[in-house]
């Protein structure tokens, strides 16, 4: 599958705003601690679960709506977008550590200009599950900074978490889900195998409804009519938010859509916002979200 994640950015004006603008007050730091920028929201979110937060972030208008938790603390300065990261904000923040990911290497030779980079591999296919990789990264990320004792314990939290998923799901009719997000009214994308999101279902005793792999970002985009190929009579259809406006509207009048068996009252369940490149925090929401979702029974 072809796949180009810029396009996943959502903020392609904030390249352009005025630097005075994106620069507001550093977050308070520990003494001594690193000044850290990070240009990718999964390893963002591992700076707050590792109780280091970033000095500055790409994409910080999108966080609240992509992301949601952790919440990103007041003061952390807005990058822009991570392809194009406004250089004057770099400049000034001082960093001694950049963090991007593989899909930044053009990037990199200009970002080593203000501070070393750690690159690292979190959401793309490589061989390695994801979730492994990003287990992976939080390691190397705290092993960086001087967060190793903060990332054991962040690690730990999310082993809790899955713990305590499997006990509540353990007794439940339904244990199958598939997990879409609404491109618009007539395609969506669904997350399989190999995907954090997968991952998560497998740790937590989910089993993933769609029958086949995704290419290596871990989702596919179907027309809706393919949904019929979910044969598992007991699977729910998870729908992650936001949707784009007026598709449940549109879709309450198709006929192709109301004869699919996913699609049938009592087998749709919303889910709250969760990044799809996530990395530790990501995997404790999902979990947590998915629960609750199979547990709500009409």
């Amino acid at each position: 599958m072809s796949f180009d994640p810029s396009s996943l950015t959502r903020r392609a004006l904030l390249a352009a705003a005025p630097a005075a603008g994106l620069l507001g007050l550093a977050p308070a730091l520990a003494q001594g601690a690193p000044r850290v920028v990070s240009l990718d929201y999964g390893l963002s979110s591992t700076l707050l679960g590792l109780g280091a937060p970033p000095v500055g972030i790409s994409e910080l208008a999108g966080w609240s709506e992509w992301v949601v938790e952790p919440a990103m603390p007041p003061g952390v300065a807005e990058l822009g977008i991570s392809s194009e990261p406004n250089l004057e904000v770099l400049a000034r923040l001082k960093p001694d550590l950049i963090l991007a990911t593989s899909w930044l290497d053009a990037q990199i030779p200009r970002l080593e200009r203000f501070a070393p980079v750690l690159r690292l591999e979190t959401f793309i296919w490589t061989g390695t599950p994801i979730l492994e990789a990003a287990i992976s990264a939080t390691r190397a990320v705290a092993a960086r900074i001087g967060r190793e004792v903060e990332a054991e314990a962040l690690l730990d939290r999310m082993e809790e978490v899955f713990a305590e998923s499997r006990a509540r799901l353990a007794g439940r009719a339904r244990k199958s889900a598939a997990l879409i997000h609404f491109w618009d009214s007539r395609h969506v994308r669904i997350s399989a195998d190999p995907s954090l999101f997968n991952d998560v279902l497998l740790r937590i005793g989910v089993r993933n409804a769609w029958p086949e792999s995704t290419g290596p970002w871990g989702f596919q985009t179907l027309p809706v009519e393919e949904l019929s190929r979910i044969s598992d009579p007991e699977a729910l259809l998870l729908v992650f938010e936001p949707v784009p406006k007026d598709v449940f509207r549109t879709l309450d009048r198709s006929p192709l859509w109301r004869a699919l068996p996913i699609a049938q009252p009592g087998r749709i369940r919303p889910l709250p916002p969760v990044l799809l490149f996530g990395m530790v925090n990501e995997a404790m929401r999902f979990a947590r979200l998915v629960t609750e979702a199979m547990e709500a029974e009409a």
